[in-house]
């Protein structure tokens, strides 16, 4: 059975992506309603896999993350089971941030946090490279951050 989202489920949606550590106290404030009905709705919310994990967001270039890296990636291959080693090789790097299958030109592009361009090279010569599944990669260095959101529009 597919959720409902009504306005205030939507208001929810927004106040908790913009501050996941809200008391449902202060939820409710800001949506509302009373705390008993956001608990609730929060609880319908998770069950129906619309609110997942709750995360709080770290800082790159403070914990001396200061590279990122958009990499495009051609495989070798398009087998399932070319795809799934490759996806294991994905969650098992925890550099490698955002993984998108892609259409066009490149199979995959991802977004690969480093310490800096020797550390990515490191990782894309003796890892990425050296994976079976691929066959080529390009690289490109973000300059800056113009903007990095997490928070989907909801409208």
């Amino acid at each position: 059975m597919k959720h409902q989202i009504d306005l205030v489920d939507r208001s929810i949606l927004r106040a908790l992506q913009a501050d996941g550590s809200l008391s449902m106290q202060l939820l409710a404030e800001k949506v509302g309603a009373s705390a008993a009905s956001c608990w609730r709705r929060v609880k319908a919310l998770e069950a129906a896999g619309i609110l997942t994990r709750t995360v709080r967001l770290v800082d790159q270039a403070k914990i001396g993350l200061s590279v990122t890296v958009i990499c495009n990636l051609r495989m070798r291959a398009h087998t399932a089971e070319v795809r799934a080693a490759f996806e294991r090789f994905v969650h098992a790097h925890p550099e490698i941030l955002t993984c998108f299958s892609i259409s066009g030109e490149w199979d995959y592009i991802l977004r690969i946090a480093a310490v800096d361009v020797a550390a990515y090279e490191q990782f894309l010569m003796r890892k990425l490279l050296a994976h079976d599944a691929v066959l080529t990669a390009s690289s490109q260095f973000a300059l800056s951050t113009i903007k990095n959101d997490t928070a989907l529009p909801v409208t």
